[in-house]
């Protein structure tokens, strides 16, 4: 299996790269953008026009971003490119809508009424709900806000730059077993967890609107966050705090495998390996140099995915 990168100029013009010395492309289901770093043998001499990245991996096209830095150098006589690429959803979350209450909105609504994003597309959904725009809020922070209302998941990416909020019901179901697997194992991380949590009334009092967090105070984990009053919740105060809960400890816990190549998986894509029953794929990281292509696949247990508590 072989990989490659399509880069695309301000013209329209491509051409492709397929000396890459090294790359790791990663999609993980709590970030709103494909990425990319790779380094290349150069094989064209110009690249100042560059605005576009495509990686292709056998025949799967995973990622298509904006150059966010290239360099080129030349050692031993060989011009070496440097790159990193964030998908174009990351536009969303660098773009602003202006700040107050809006009601009766949808994805769609969201997504297609302020600014056009190239190649971004998203999940047809017109159910409507309302959101409540913060100073320095962005697309994304709506996107989030709309989707955790309609069914408390997390909204994703699917493909290389589709915005989806609800779960794809029918998704691929990859399998493997001991003998397919170069590794598995799981993980643990617990930097992010917030023990309690304290909003605000309208009035401006703190004590009415509380939570603890049961998996963070079990393990010794002391950090409380006091806030505001959250508009965005307003019909339903206390989910603001177990938003937060949840979010806080994303990906907190973690099985994982690894696999020589690349068989295609998406996030929310299912698989099993070793566990008893099919999960959805949380987190995809690809990597590849002259030994060869490896996928390392996770399932997050967490207040989104799997059920929660492990």
């Amino acid at each position: 299996m072989q990989a490659k990168i399509v880069m695309t100029r301000m013209s329209g013009d491509t051409f492709e790269e397929t000396k890459i010395i090294s790359f790791k492309f990663i999609k993980d289901a709590y970030t709103p953008y494909t990425y990319l770093t790779a380094r290349i043998y150069a094989e064209e001499s110009n690249y100042l026009s560059l605005c576009e990245i495509s990686l292709y991996i056998g025949e799967h096209l995973v990622h298509h971003g904006l150059i966010d830095s290239l360099s080129a150098v030349t050692e031993n006589g060989r011009k070496i490119i440097s790159l990193i690429s964030r998908g174009f959803t990351s536009l969303l979350c660098q773009n602003q809508i202006e700040p107050g209450l809006i009601s009766n909105i949808s994805i769609n609504d969201l997504m297609n009424s302020y600014y056009e994003l190239p190649y971004v597309t998203h999940e047809d959904n017109s159910e409507l709900g309302y959101i409540y725009v913060k100073d320095n809020s962005t697309m994304w922070d709506g996107v989030v806000n709309l989707a955790y209302k309609y069914n408390q998941l997390y909204p994703y990416i699917q493909g290389t730059n589709c915005v989806r909020v609800t779960a794809d019901e029918d998704p691929p179901h990859f399998t493997y077993d001991d003998a397919q697997l170069t590794e598995s194992g799981l993980a643990y991380d617990f930097k992010r967890m917030i023990s309690h949590f304290d909003m605000s009334d309208l009035n401006g009092d703190y004590g009415t609107y509380m939570l603890e967090d049961g998996v963070a105070v079990t393990r010794k984990i002391v950090r409380h966050k006091v806030f505001e009053l959250d508009r965005e919740f307003l019909q339903e105060p206390q989910e603001a705090l177990e938003y937060r809960a949840k979010y806080a400890k994303r990906g907190y816990f973690r099985y994982f495998c690894r696999y020589s190549g690349y068989n295609g998986e998406d996030l929310c894509d299912k698989i099993t390996f070793g566990i008893s029953t099919a999960k959805r794929i949380g987190r995809i990281v690809v990597t590849g140099d002259s030994t060869g292509i490896s996928t390392e696949l996770s399932v997050y247990y967490d207040g989104f995915y799997a059920g929660g508590t492990v």
